[in-house]
């Protein structure tokens, strides 16, 4: 790879020894792995075809002491004649006697002329074999030659001016020249050339994966090659292996890694001198950019000492800078370090950077590593660094240096500030790790008369628990000096007084009863503690107002906050909010952009309860495929008796989705898991409930299905928390007395619904007008009808507009408009598929028994063109195909721009075309067809 012009050097040079009868002696350098190997016996291969002879020795660090080790290979590389060869190995022989000589290239010593015989002797046997053509006497990693052979070596390079003979020599970087006089006269000598192989480059890599074509992925790959490797061709080859073999893993680039890739840098090490592995071992330890006055004070060298070996690891492309070029390498170097000498180096990091003024979060990290260490400052750092850590949203990391902390002998004061910190972090990872810490801080605020932060700081994960009269206890054990005074303690106790109220809301439901003094601190500047604000914005949608607007400031915290590290625990709130307030395709939006940030991958309690609701958002748009992975996931995050009161979200989600789907045994099982009994005094357990009630109604238990919702109705009256964003209770009370035959009773029900002041979101209001169609005349039930089809597009609800569509598609064929009942039908019928609720859309094309009225479209008829394009993609391309921008096919489809220009990029591919305006005509008509649905739906 990429050795054309030092190949024709040597070639160049092979002829001009040929023709003009002088030798010649080329240096081959480069880094270890550089193909310094491959290029000789190229060169060696190519020279014996064309009429040299070559003989070829090679240098090892374990035969440094072999005495003539390297001229013996030499010669027993050559087909010497008997004679020949006996006389070379008796004067090898007597050679061994010899007094040992000096340096090789330095002063002559008087053990010289006993060195002579051999030395002619040698010689002259090589100008022998000059006879018939050239001769190449090759020698690998000549930088571990024993000094006998370089002496040997030297003598012949000194006598080449008239003797058809080539040496090439090959020699990798190191630390320091092993013998540095020899090198001094070598490149003295007047026919030496010292031949240099560089990295390779993008194009030649390029070309290499890609063959004779170099193709954009071939590229691409190249480069990454490159990133990882910077060329060094022994590391590209087995990155190259590894990705052909599959490898083991993908490193954050995309490069497929395996076995191969971390035994070349393996490879690269021990080649090279212990300390050049010392100090690779130090960078990646250190895993940062590491001057080398760090270095040699990690080492505990002088400064100066390490300069030789960082250039060394540049040169071998290991190292990129001040620090190590890629994290896959360093992952290679410490997998070969044993576990104490990673813990013994991390201890030494961590006292040398302490030293060096690093950041607590730095040097908290090697403690970590290391295990912990006894110096007075360790504590203080780790403390320092917990805190940063769950700052910026790092909760396993705070967890991990506070555990050291709790194993160090440290004062009340500490340990009170160090438990409540441990029982932050590692409850965000697992809830049910902090139970004993949990229990620790209650006893300790019992113990202080609840008037202490440590009490507050319990409250949270109390009612995670259901433990909510702890918590009441802990809120209500403050002075009224302090629920009123200025300050953080009273805007805290503020904060988790109301978080009582609403998670729980038997308990304190005074202090919910204050909405203009929530209101206000919800719509507040930023000045206001975030986590008050986050809160209050929960209150306003629980119990709306004419003067609030819910949404408008839930949506202001999430812009406000949502790169924020750390931020994600403080944003649950706004977005359960905007899901209770009725903008489940806002909370949808919103949870997608919070699953996204790098913090979620961190916190997985956060992020499973993000997770939830974006699960109940999604079940509330209709989309039953994500809203039961989301609500699956969510539950493999944390397992389910990890989520206490709170696991009434999820598994609410899941039987809903299932009953929709028509999969009541799965949703059996679902209701099979345990849940904890206060789930069902939480606004949570009214979604469960209403689940619950749902699944009764599709398995014929209409009965059990009235107790559940009476149930949620008379809490949410209790509560004061009448939000139909929460549970519409009335109107799902109303679906169950209409299947019983109540039609009265149901459309009570209904109309209480449409009254209840400033508590019915759009979704509510287009799902009680379609129910409430139902139990009204023909005339009017069409006007309710296109009402409701009007409020569920705004709402995004696919679900519920496929049940309006159908009913008015029965209401138009029951008044003899077949023709437009069909494409009212068909609209729905698409949406439904796209829902993922197959079992209802076979439905809508069911016929009906006994009716006597014409059946609607069959599942043959609803089938497209085979021209390769999904349903939802041929109705994108219709309306592009009929002049509409991707906004207006959003809002007319109900999806996102996103998901347009998504359908657009594979119909163009699909179609084979490049633009809106080069779409098929049909497309146009039948763009026509879904404006006719339209019409009907709302005429």
């Amino acid at each position: 790879m990429q050795q054309e012009e030092q190949t024709t050097r040597l070639r160049r040079a092979f002829r001009a020894c040929e023709e003009q009868q002088r030798g010649h002696v080329a240096l081959v350098t480069g880094a270890v792995g550089s193909g310094k190997t491959s290029l000789l016996e190229a060169f060696g291969e190519w020279a014996a075809a064309t009429g040299g002879q070559v003989m070829s020795a090679a240098g090892s660090r374990a035969e440094r002491g072999l005495h003539l080790g390297v001229i013996g290979q030499l010669f027993h590389s050559a087909r010497l004649a008997p004679d020949a060869a006996a006389r070379v190995e008796k004067l090898m022989g007597d050679a061994t006697f010899a007094m040992s000589l000096p340096e090789p290239g330095g002063e002559a010593a008087e053990g010289d002329r006993a060195w002579a015989p051999l030395l002619h002797g040698l010689f002259a046997t090589l100008l022998d074999l000059t006879g018939t053509g050239p001769l190449v006497l090759v020698v690998d990693d000549v930088h571990h030659a024993d000094p006998a052979s370089l002496h040997c070596l030297l003598y012949v390079t000194r006598r080449l001016r008239h003797a058809r003979i080539m040496v090439v020599l090959a020699e990798a970087s190191t630390l320091r020249p092993p013998h540095p006089l020899f090198r001094a006269e070598l490149l003295s000598q007047p026919h030496f050339a010292r031949i240099t192989l560089p990295p390779l480059t993008v194009d030649a890599i390029a070309r290499l994966v890609g063959g004779d074509t170099e193709t954009a992925e071939a590229r691409e790959t190249a480069e990454r090659c490159v990133h990882m490797t910077g060329g060094n061709p022994l590391l590209t080859r087995a990155l190259l292996e590894d990705r052909a073999g599959g490898g083991t893993g993908d490193d954050d680039s995309g490069a497929t890694v395996g076995d191969a890739f971390d035994q070349a840098v393996l490879g690269c090490l021990y080649r090279h001198e212990p300390g050049v592995r010392r100090v690779a071992q130090a960078l990646a330890v250190l895993n940062r950019p590491a001057p080398t006055e760090l270095l040699g004070h990690l080492l505990d060298v002088a400064p100066e000492a390490t300069v030789p070996a960082v250039r060394v690891l540049r040169t071998s492309g290991l190292m990129e800078a001040d620090q190590l070029r890629h994290p896959r390498i360093l992952h290679s170097i410490l997998g070969d370090m044993s576990p104490d000498e990673r813990r013994g180096l991390h201890q030494r990091a961590a006292e040398v950077l302490h030293d060096h003024g690093a950041e607590p979060s730095v040097v908290a990290e090697h403690l970590v590593a290391a295990g912990g260490a006894d110096a007075p400052w360790v504590v203080p750092v780790l403390q320092d660094a917990a805190g940063h850590a769950l700052a910026s949203g790092r909760p396993d990391v705070a967890a991990a240096c506070l555990r050291l902390v709790s194993r160090v002998c440290v004062d009340e004061r500490q340990r009170a500030a160090t438990t409540e910190m441990l029982v932050s972090a590692r409850w965000q990872v697992n809830p049910l790790a902090v139970n004993g810490h949990l229990s620790e801080l209650v006893e300790a605020a019992r113990a202080a008369g609840w008037s202490s932060d440590v009490g507050l700081s319990a409250v949270p994960y109390l009612l995670w628990q259901g433990r909510v009269e702890e918590a009441t206890e802990a809120v209500s054990g403050f002075s009224t000096e302090d629920e009123h005074g200025p300050g953080g303690v009273a805007t805290r106790l503020r904060m988790m007084q109301l978080l009582v109220a609403l998670s729980h809301p038997d308990h304190l439901a005074t202090v919910r009863e204050a909405p203009t003094a929530w209101s206000r601190a919800a719509s507040a500047p930023a000045t206001i503690s975030p986590l008050l604000q986050a809160v209050t914005v929960l209150h306003t949608a629980l119990t709306p107002a004419a003067e609030n607007d819910t949404v408008a400031t839930a949506e202001q915290l999430l812009q406000r906050h949502h790169t924020d590290d750390g931020s994600l625990g403080l944003l649950t709130a706004p977005l359960l909010a905007l899901l209770w307030a009725g903008r489940s395709d806002r909370a949808a939006a919103w949870g997608d952009v919070l699953l996204g940030r790098p913090a979620a991958r961190h916190a997985p309690v956060w992020r499973a309860v993000i997770r939830a609701v974006r699960a109940e958002a999604a079940l509330r748009v209709g989309d039953l495929p994500g809203a039961e992975h989301h609500a699956r996931t969510a539950l493999e995050d944390i397992p389910a008796p990890a989520w206490g009161v709170a696991v009434a979200g999820p598994l609410a989600t899941l039987i809903a989705c299932a009953t929709e789907a028509v999969r009541l045994s799965e949703a059996d099982r679902w209701l099979a898991h345990p849940v904890p009994p206060g789930m069902f005094r939480t606004p949570l357990g009214l979604h469960y409930l209403a689940a619950r009630a749902r699944h009764h109604l599709a398995v014929r238990r209409p009965h059990a299905a009235i107790t559940d919702l009476r149930r949620c109705g008379e809490l949410m009256r209790t509560w004061g928390i009448d939000a139909a964003g929460l549970v519409p209770w009335r109107l799902e009370l109303a679906r169950v007395q209409l299947s019983v035959g109540n039609k009265a009773q149901a459309t009570q029900l209904l109309q209480e619904q449409l009254r209840v002041p400033h508590g019915v979101d759009d979704r509510t209001r287009g799902r009680t007008l379609r129910l409430l169609a139902t139990t009204a005349a023909p005339d009017h039930r069409r006007k309710l009808l296109s009402e409701a089809v009007n409020l569920l597009q705004s709402s995004g609800d696919r679900l519920e507009l496929v049940r309006a569509l159908g009913d008015t598609g029965q209401t138009l064929q029951r008044a003899g408009d077949s023709a437009r009942a069909r494409l009212l039908v068909r609209r729905a019928y698409q949406l439904a598929q796209d829902c993922g609720a197959s079992v209802l859309a076979q439905r809508l094309i069911r016929r009906e028994p006994g009716s006597g009225l014409p059946a609607y479209p069959t599942a043959a008829e609803m089938q497209e063109p085979d021209d390769g394009l999904s349903d939802a993609e041929r109705r994108v391309a219709a309306l592009a195909a009929q002049g509409h921008t991707n906004r207006q096919i959003s809002s007319k489809l109900f999806i996102t721009v996103s998901t347009v220009e998504q359908h657009l990029t594979r119909v163009y591919r699909k179609l084979d075309v490049k633009r809106r305006t080069d779409l098929p005509s049909r497309l146009v008509a039948y763009a026509e067809g879904l404006a006719e649905e339209t019409q009907g739906a709302a005429s």
